[in-house]
């Protein structure tokens, strides 16, 4: 069965997108590539390694936003000032495509974004030039997945959404169309 709003994609937003770039080639207009969640977990390092409970959590827990395992990512170079040494586990991402990464994007939009205490929208000026967006999210209790109980450390995410054959603006025509929540921003007034 095809996700929702992979659905109303196809059926709606490539039409009006078309539209705006004017042309009916559907392979030239912009699709999401892959959605790309990772979290640092640089912060809770102890000595010379991260703490054993807070890498499991943090793994635990993406593995239930994503609905697939995460991997921990090792540290590159040794940063005395930071307490890294090359070959450390600092973080850990998980790379959604296809019916995966859609269902996602609906429980992004549809079940967490407004779960964010004191939501306003998410600001508009972190495309890349290239079309792809990405936000940072300070809590993983925003995901109903997640039981916040159980929780013993709290940590953000990063998420980035990839777009092809894309720009800023049929981005942002794009996600709007499909109900991403951006700030909305007041025209001001000739006085």
């Amino acid at each position: 069965m095809t996700p929702r709003l992979k659905q109303r994609y196809q059926d709606e937003v490539l039409t009006k997108l078309g539209q705006t770039a004017g042309t009916n080639n559907r392979l030239a207009l912009p699709r999401l590539e892959k959605i790309v969640l990772s979290s640092g977990m640089g912060k809770h390092l102890d000595g010379t390694k991260v703490k054993a409970a807070v890498k499991d959590q943090v793994l635990k827990d993406l593995a239930l936003i994503a609905g697939q395992k995460p991997i921990a990512i090792r540290a590159k170079k040794s940063v005395a000032n930071f307490k890294v040494r090359a070959g450390y586990e600092t973080s850990a991402m998980v790379t959604l495509r296809g019916d995966r990464m859609w269902e996602f994007f609906d429980r992004l939009i549809s079940l967490a974004i407004p779960r964010i205490k004191d939501f306003r929208g998410i600001k508009d000026t972190a495309f890349d030039g290239r079309g792809n967006f990405s936000f940072g999210i300070t809590e993983q209790g925003i995901f109903p997945e997640v039981d916040m109980t159980a929780a013993q450390h709290t940590f953000g995410m990063h998420i980035t959404l990839v777009w092809k054959n894309s720009t800023n603006e049929l981005t942002k025509q794009a996600m709007t169309e499909l109900g991403f929540p951006f700030i909305k921003r007041e025209k001001k007034q000739a006085a």
